[in-house]
């Protein structure tokens, strides 16, 4: 369960950060839009995104795997981008949560988000309980 809450706290700052970058990405709070509504926000967001990544994306990753061998690897980039697309249009259902401009800004977001959870999941390692050794 710990190792769970630190993924979606990864998850939310790790958006927090490609929303600050990547000008097509943006999270929109719920109302009253206050600090603790964007907080809020960005953790349901990064609870989605990682719902929707290990569900959706482990299942299109094992069927594609001879298309990813074909092209290198660069289906991964189409892909990340579609499900970061995906997370922006299942949270717009709800009401609030993240927007993405178009098909290339979400991959250039899932690329910077990858990038900001690669190092947050490296410093919160030892809060998740993964460096057993």
């Amino acid at each position: 369960m710990r190792r769970f809450l630190v993924t979606v706290l990864g998850n939310a700052i790790a958006l927090w950060l490609t929303t600050l970058i990547v000008a097509g990405a943006k999270v929109t709070a719920y109302p009253p839009a206050d600090t603790l509504a964007t907080i809020v926000t960005y953790l349901v967001v990064g609870l989605l995104f990682g719902l929707v990544n290990g569900i959706l994306g482990t299942a299109i990753r094992i069927v594609a795997f001879p298309l990813y061998i074909l092209t290198l690897g660069l289906l991964a980039l189409v892909v990340n981008g579609l499900l970061f697309l995906l997370v922006g249009y299942l949270s717009s259902l709800l009401g609030f949560g993240l927007s993405v401009d178009g098909f290339w800004w979400g991959v250039l977001g899932a690329i910077v988000m990858a990038f900001f959870n690669w190092i947050i999941g490296g410093l919160l390692r030892p809060l998740a309980g993964r460096d057993r050794r």
